[in-house]
């Protein structure tokens, strides 16, 4: 990328063609009659077909120099007429700087299938091998290395992967004891590298995405093994053998935590399959979780049973009166009975919570498409007035290079004049060729010296130091690519009028205190020479518009006329004025084919014009984008507002013009709306487990209601830690419903198990509450714990509040919202 292509330019003195009486025109066509390939044939002999060949075509230099011109009874050479002279395409349409120096640019991606890690290392010892082979004065820079982002994320994975697992043993071991909480956390690392293994075998790489949906998984798949081992040592502590324990939590446990597990992978069925850029990005989520929850389930009800009869002790002198009995569990029960003898109130209450939370959520929450990331690039994109050369912008390039390279936070630096990078991030989306913009990378020394780079920079744009272009600095995001996190589109047919009504736009937008840089993406009109031929003129002169359009380029800017072939590679050859002439159009003359020269304005008139740089269309109407970057709010908050102000102008417009909502909330409603076309699948998906597991109708909507409850903790702790609501929040929010649903079969199951020993209903109710106490605080707990780390990282932090709230108060809602459901459904005497 942006390697200089070599050119041949013929470089004529006009006066010099003029004095002999011949145009450019015809020394073009001799040099193209003189490198035309044409076939010479081919003879056949007794034997073989022997081709003829001839040296008809031009190679090199020499050659092209000595093509002889015929005038008159004199013959001349090309060389004669102009200089022959072999350099670098000038002017350059793409420049591309390391620290300063000109630069070329080697894209390494790594082929399907193959190890970043391993790609990583053979690629630093490449690196370093042909350094040492490089003259003198030249070097290998690496701009950016996937491999050490990848070597991050898997490192900050083991970081959090072993917290998790001594926080999880830890809470085990202080509930249960030591023997079961080495049970419960023998259980995680066997589930995870039996999911590792499906994951190699489904082609599933270990990525961003993967390794924070086994993040999750950690989170969730403790549940299994604890409700599994609680249930032993509960019926251990009753009297009962290590092997009957076992089969009675098999019997009791398996099929409603199959049920809720596979009622949670269903609800990420829409991540899965979702049509859309977020589904192409995030759907490894669903099949990762889908195999870590599978696998718990699998390994909780047949090899955790087996480790407790190997590694549990004893249980002697206990006779199953006591175990519910103490101080702790009385005062629990007469809670839990109030809470049934006060069903609708309980209902009402929770409802309402609900509601508000609901209201909250809609006003109050912040929302997010998706977040900053954490990497240390600085992103600066130039925009010079449109129509400016690229010499112009690269002007204002190298004063940022100055400023940038000065800074000690800046490890390296780069800089991409007349088009974008090339993409090193899956959402930096290169931009389109265009001599009036640059990007700059500057890539800081950490997160922290990102983010004073950044500082600095904004503070010396907003100091006016960049008057001749629109400066703009930002981080990268993870996700879906969003060119500006505000837009609006204005689509009609008439350009006069979309610009008339997309610079009302832009002034709302410039009186909202968190909007920055609003602009149109293509604003300022550009100048034009434009040359009104008169055809009747053309016609006497016998000359074609196509012939005046040659020799004008000629004279202006030059005309490719042939390639000199040179080995397996080609060189242009472009012919053009002598360097340093500079033409004017009262300059420019035409010649006719009778040799005669005739003035420019001998064949029309030249006039000024001022014309769109760009148009662009978006479903086949012209549109043009207002744009802006927001500073101290989200920017579905900022559009939201913007929208609510323009309304009256929306009703203004004229017949056959709309303005339309662009930027993350457009891209935040396609993906949603590709998750929302796959819900009623997730939704039946839901109802056939819950319908096969609870088989009554009740029960099934008992179930479900408990699904959205998670709502008001999840609310409550972004409200109080100041988190955004992103996609990766919504993940929390579905996998918080799966848990809750969960845990609502499990207790209604122990429902079940209670009357069939002969339990009141009312009593069995209070009862199942209780003895599902211990395992709903313990994997909660665990959960909550486990998901600490993750508040910490950038992208999956919303996540892990939605899930720290949602179990926290989950376990609220299981232990005393759900007896009281269960109660007022089944219509339960109130005493």
């Amino acid at each position: 990328l942006a390697e200089r292509p070599e050119r041949v330019y013929l470089e004529f003195d006009q006066d010099r063609l003029n004095n002999l009486g011949l145009s450019a025109e015809e020394v073009l066509q001799a040099i193209e009659a003189n490198n035309r390939l044409e076939p010479l044939g081919f003879v056949d002999l007794a034997g073989p077909r022997v081709y003829v060949r001839s040296n008809i075509d031009l190679s090199d230099l020499e050659r092209l120099a000595s093509v002889p011109l015929r005038i008159g009874d004199q013959l001349i050479t090309v060389s004669d007429l102009a200089e022959v002279r072999l350099r670098y395409e000038d002017p350059l349409n793409y420049i591309v700087r390391s620290s300063g120096e000109d630069a070329i640019l080697l894209g390494v991606v790594m082929e399907a299938g193959e190890n970043g890690l391993e790609f990583g290392e053979r690629l630093s010892k490449f690196v370093s091998t042909e350094q040492a082979r490089l003259p003198l004065g030249m070097s290998i820079q690496t701009l950016t290395n996937q491999a050490e982002a990848i070597t991050q994320a898997v490192d900050l994975f083991q970081v959090k992967f072993l917290v998790a697992l001594v926080v999880v043993m830890g809470v085990s071991i202080l509930a249960i004891g030591l023997r079961a909480g080495l049970v419960v956390g023998i259980a995680i690392p066997v589930t995870l590298g039996l999911t590792f293994l499906l994951m190699k075998i489904a082609g599933i790489n270990l990525d961003r995405i993967t390794l924070g949906a086994l993040i999750i998984a950690l989170g969730l798949l403790v549940d299994d093994a604890i409700i599994a081992i609680e249930m032993m040592i509960v019926k251990m502590e009753s009297g009962w053998d290590r092997v009957r324990a076992a089969s009675h939590a098999w019997s009791v446990t398996a099929a409603p935590m199959l049920s809720g597990t596979l009622v949670t992978v269903a609800g990420f069925v829409p991540i899965g399959f979702a049509q859309s850029g977020v589904g192409e990005y995030t759907g490894n989520i669903f099949w990762v979780l889908a195999f870590a929850l599978l696998i718990s389930w699998g390994v909780a009800v047949t090899f955790t049973p087996y480790l407790g009869v190997k590694l549990l002790p004893d249980y002697i002198g206990h006779t199953g009166q006591d175990l519910y009995q103490s101080a702790f569990y009385q005062r629990l029960r007469e809670v839990i009975a109030a809470c049934v003898r006060y069903r609708k109130t309980v209902v009402f209450l929770t409802v309402g919570l609900l509601a508000l939370s609901a209201f909250g959520m809609a006003t109050q929450v912040q929302k997010q498409f998706f977040p900053s990331s954490d990497r240390p690039e600085v992103l600066i994109s130039v925009y010079a007035p449109q129509g400016s050369a690229i010499a112009t912008t690269d002007q204002s390039v190298r004063r940022l290079e100055a400023i940038l390279m000065d800074m000690p936070e800046v490890k390296s630096l780069s800089a991409h004049i007349g088009a974008g990078a090339p993409r090193f991030f899956v959402s930096a989306n290169p931009e389109q060729p265009d001599p009036a913009f640059a990007k700059l990378i500057a890539i800081g020394q950490d997160v922290e010296g990102r983010d004073h780079i950044i500082s600095k920079l904004e503070a010396k744009i907003a100091a006016g130091e960049f008057p001749e272009a629109r400066v703009r600095v930002t981080r990268l995001l993870y996700g879906p690519p969003v060119a500006w996190p505000v837009s609006f589109r204005v689509l009609g047919p008439e350009p006069d009028q979309l610009r008339e009504i997309a610079h009302q736009i832009r002034t709302l937008m410039t009186g909202h205190p968190n909007i920055v840089m609003p602009h149109l993406e293509w604003d300022e009109r550009v100048p034009t020479l434009y040359l009104e031929l008169d055809p009747e003129n053309l016609g006497w002169m016998g000359l074609t518009p196509a012939e005046v359009a040659r020799q004008l380029q000629f004279q202006l800017r030059g005309v490719a006329v042939t390639e000199l072939r040179q080995g397996i590679r080609s060189v242009q050859l472009v012919a053009r004025n002598a360097r340093g002439e500079i033409m004017m159009p009262e300059d420019l003359e035409i010649k006719t084919r009778d040799g005669r020269k005739l003035s420019v304005k001998q064949l029309g008139q030249w006039q000024v014009r001022y014309e769109e740089p760009v148009i662009k269309r978006y479903n086949r109407a012209p549109f043009l984008a207002v744009q802006a970057d927001v500073e101290g709010a989200q920017p579905p908050d900022v559009t939201k507002e913007i929208w609510s102000t323009m309304a009256g102008l929306r009703e203004r417009l004229p017949d056959g013009y709309r303005i339309e909502i662009g930027g993350t909330v457009e891209q935040s409603a396609k993906a949603n709306a590709s998750i929302q076309t796959l819900q009623p699948v997730m939704l039946a998906l839901m109802l056939i487990f819950i319908m096969l597991q609870m088989r009554s109708f009740i029960g099934t909507l008992t179930v479900l209601a408990t699904a959205p409850l998670g709502l008001i903790g999840a609310v409550l702790a972004l409200l109080l830690f100041n988190q955004p609501f992103g996609f990766t929040a919504l993940l929390g929010l579905i996998g918080l419903g799966g848990i809750l649903m969960r845990n609502t079969m499990i207790l209604t199951q122990q429902v079940q198990d209670n009357f069939t020993t002969g339990m009141a209903a009312r009593e069995a109710v209070v009862e199942a509450a209780v003895q599902r106490a211990r395992p709903v605080v313990l994997t909660a707990l665990a959960a909550v714990l486990a998901f600490v780390p993750l508040t910490f990282d950038l992208f999956w932090g919303p996540l892990a509040y939605v899930l720290i709230g949602g179990v926290a108060v989950g376990t609220l809602i299981t232990l005393l919202f759900v007896p009281a459901l269960y109660a007022l459904w089944f219509r339960l005497e109130q005493k």
